[in-house]
C-alpha cells in the first residue's frame, strides 16, 4: 500500500521581494532556515524601482538614505555599491503664480546619501547572494490559512500552495488587506490597523527630467524647488556623481479621482521655475505609484493616518506568533525610508529565529 508523503513544510514564506523581504530572507537563509520569497511582480526591487536611460538607471521609488541611518549603509557597502552624496550648493526656488522666486541658499535639501546606479540596485545585489531558487517571481499570493492545530501556514499562490512554519508580509499592510484572504480571521484590532495604514508613495507620483547637461548649476541654483501649484511640490536636483548624469526629480502628490499629472504639464512647470533650457530634457518620466496594483490598493489616496506607521501591533505576530509584519510601515525607526525596511525586516528576522526549526 502506497502513501503520498507529506508537503515539505518551509521554515518560512516572505510575502514580496522588495528590500524588506529580501533582506529577511537574507538573515533567515544565513542562519540556516528554510526560506521561500514569493513575489507578484516579475523583478525583485519593489518601491526600490530603477527607470532604465541608455546605460544608466534613475530612481523612481526611493532615493534617498541619511546619514543616521546605518542599516543602509552597512548593507550597501557589504554589497560594495557605489553611492554619493545629494547635490546641496545653490539656490532654492519658490514657485508661485507666474513666477519663480529665488532664495537665498538651499533650506530644501539636507545631506543625505544617493545610490550612484539606483536603489534597486541594493535589492537586486542582496536577492543574488540568496540560495538558488529562493525568489520565485509571477507569484501573487492571494490566500493564507492558518491551522491552529499544527501551527502551520498554508499560502496559496496561483494554482500552487507552500506551506510553512512562518509567513512574513512585506508588503504594505494595506495591500495585504485588499489582495489577501485570511483563513484564520485576524483579531478585530489588527484588521483595522491594516486597512487604515498608509502606504509610503503609494499616492504620489515621481517625475524624473533627464538632461544633457545640469544646466541649472551654472545659474548657481541647487535644482531644489518648492510650489504650492503643482503639479510637482517639491523638486530636488537627481544628477549623479559630478553631475553626471543629469537629472531633477519631483514628487506629484495624487488626489482621489484626479488623473495622474501630464508629462506636459510637469515641464511646463520645469519650464517656469528653470527657464528655457529645461524645456528640452532627453527623457521625462511620470511614475504613478497609485497605479502600481502591487504597491497601492484601490483608494490609496484616502489613507492618511500616518501616525499608524510603527504601531505596537505589527511588532505582535499574530496567528500565536506565526505571521509576521515587515514592510517599512511597520517599523519603528525610519518607517517609510529604506532603513525602516530593514529595521522592520531584523524585527520580523528575531522573533522568527528565536522559535524552534521545524
Amino acid at each position: 500500500m502506497s502513501t503520498t508523503p507529506p508537503a515539505e513544510v518551509l521554515d518560512l514564506v516572505v510575502v514580496g521581494a522588495g528590500i524588506a523581504g529580501v533582506a529577511l530572507a537574507d538573515i533567515v537563509q544565513r542562519a540556516g532556515r528554510s526560506v521561500l520569497v514569493l513575489e507578484a511582480r516579475d523583478r525583485v526591487g519593489g518601491r526600490l524601482l530603477g527607470h532604465r536611460h541608455g546605460d544608466v538607471r534613475f530612481d523612481l521609488g526611493a532615493t534617498w538614505f541619511w546619514p543616521n541611518e546605518p542599516r543602509v549603509q552597512a548593507l550597501a557597502a557589504r554589497l560594495g555599491l557605489r553611492l554619493h552624496t545629494q547635490y546641496l550648493a545653490g539656490d532654492a526656488l519658490f514657485h508661485q503664480p507666474g513666477s519663480a522666486q529665488r532664495i537665498d541658499g538651499n533650506p530644501l535639501d539636507t545631506t543625505s546619501g544617493r545610490f550612484s546606479d539606483s536603489g534597486q540596485d541594493l535589492v537586486e545585489s542582496l536577492a543574488n547572494e540568496l540560495a538558488p531558487q529562493t525568489v520565485r517571481l509571477g507569484a501573487a499570493v492571494h490566500r493564507i490559512a492558518y491551522d491552529e492545530s499544527s501551527q502551520r501556514l498554508v499560502v496559496s499562490h496561483g494554482a500552487n500552495t507552500t506551506t510553512a512554519a512562518h509567513v512574513a508580509l512585506a508588503v504594505p499592510p494595506a495591500l495585504a488587506a485588499a489582495k489577501v484572504a485570511f483563513e484564520h480571521e485576524l483579531p478585530e484590532r489588527l484588521r483595522g490597523l491594516i486597512e487604515a495604514t498608509p502606504v509610503w508613495m503609494g499616492a504620489i507620483a515621481k517625475v524624473v527630467a533627464i538632461y544633457p547637461t545640469p544646466f541649472w548649476r551654472a545659474h548657481g541654483l541647487a535644482g531644489a524647488a518648492i510650489s504650492h501649484l503643482g503639479p510637482m511640490r517639491e523638486i530636488h536636483d537627481m544628477s549623479g556623481p559630478n553631475g553626471s548624469p543629469a537629472a531633477l526629480f519631483g514628487f506629484a502628490p495624487g488626489q482621489v479621482g484626479e488623473p495622474t499629472a501630464t508629462a506636459e504639464a510637469c515641464l511646463a512647470q520645469l519650464v517656469e521655475l528653470f527657464g528655457p533650457e529645461a524645456a528640452e530634457p532627453s527623457e521625462l518620466v511620470v511614475h504613478d505609484w497609485r497605479a502600481e496594483p502591487w504597491t497601492s490598493p484601490p483608494g490609496v489616496e484616502r489613507l492618511t493616518a500616518y501616525q499608524l506607521f510603527g504601531h505596537d501591533l505589527f511588532a505582535q505576530p499574530a496567528f500565536d506568533g506565526r505571521l509576521h509584519w515587515c514592510s517599512t510601515e511597520t517599523a519603528t525607526e525610519a518607517p517609510g525610508h529604506i532603513e525602516g525596511a530593514l529595521a522592520a525586516a531584523e524585527r520580523a528576522a528575531h522573533s522568527i529565529l528565536d522559535t524552534k526549526a521545524v
